[in-house]
């Protein structure tokens, strides 16, 4: 409809905004959750002890593993929100694992039982990957063989697909709960939005759609403004308040602005 393609155009620069929250929440949590700090692990039945994993990262105290960014970068096949959006680096993805490792750690601290999903939950979330997912439907994922050659061919498993969408619909559900409950969208805002953002963009003589009909997605579209400026300004409190250091040089880029570099002082 018309009307929905100019409020979707009036709302570009929020997409924008999800989107980089999404970002945040979209690939698989690391399943080392509250793994505490360790030496690297490498092959002692070698002559040389080869090392076949090392901390690139820690975040008060959680280590982030080099494998940890690889297998975020794996799972972004299963994330169709990734579309028009930068290629996910490893440095990108050490930034996501640094954020939601922070994230994590706060849900833990509040009540991290109201945010945990159902099985169910997860099991409907997973069949709509299947279903829906680009790189899914071309492996015919619908079925159990498409599936399982999907998981072979990205190196990844059953177990861990699942520990993904968990994680996933962990912190989306903190989220709803710690930031958008509460949030009242006065009529006046509505009203103004309609006026000043979505009237101006109908050309002159072409049919405006009434305030009543777009008033329920307009109120959303502010809604999501509000949860978006509330949920980055705390994850900037987490970041200034946490203790994060990045191990590695090559991912150094990836440090946030109150994160310590090691050796880089």
């Amino acid at each position: 409809m018309r009307e929905q393609r100019q409020i979707r155009a009036g709302s570009k620069q929020v997409s924008a905004c999800l989107r980089t929250l999404a970002l945040l929440v979209a690939a698989a949590a690391s399943a080392t959750a509250q793994r505490p700090v360790q030496p690297p692990m490498a092959d002692t039945h070698s002559v040389g002890a080869v090392v076949l994993d090392r901390v690139v990262a820690v975040v008060n105290n959680q280590a982030i593993l080099a494998s940890d960014v690889d297998e975020e970068m794996r799972l972004t096949v299963l994330d169709p929100g990734r579309g028009g959006l930068a290629v996910l680096t490893p440095k990108l993805a050490l930034e996501q694992l640094i954020s939601r490792a922070l994230i994590q750690q706060q849900i833990r601290q509040e009540d991290a039982e109201a945010a945990e999903p159902s099985q169910a939950e997860v099991d409907a979330r997973l069949t709509e990957i299947r279903k829906e997912v680009p790189a899914c439907v071309r492996f015919n994922c619908a079925s159990d063989e498409g599936w399982k050659a999907f998981l072979a061919a990205h190196e990844l498993t059953q177990e861990r697909v699942e520990t993904y969408l968990r994680y996933r619909l962990e912190i989306l559900r903190f989220i709803e709960q710690r930031f958008r409950q509460g949030i009242r969208i006065a009529p006046e805002e509505v009203k103004a939005y309609y006026r000043e953002t979505l009237v101006p963009q109908y050309p002159a003589g072409e049919a405006i759609p009434p305030l009543d009909k777009v008033a329920p997605r307009i109120e959303e579209i502010l809604l999501e403004r509000q949860v978006n400026v509330l949920f980055d300004d705390w994850l900037n409190s987490l970041r200034k308040q946490g203790d994060v250091e990045v191990l590695d040089p090559s991912l150094a880029a990836a440090a946030t602005p109150n994160s310590t570099e090691k050796g880089g002082k």
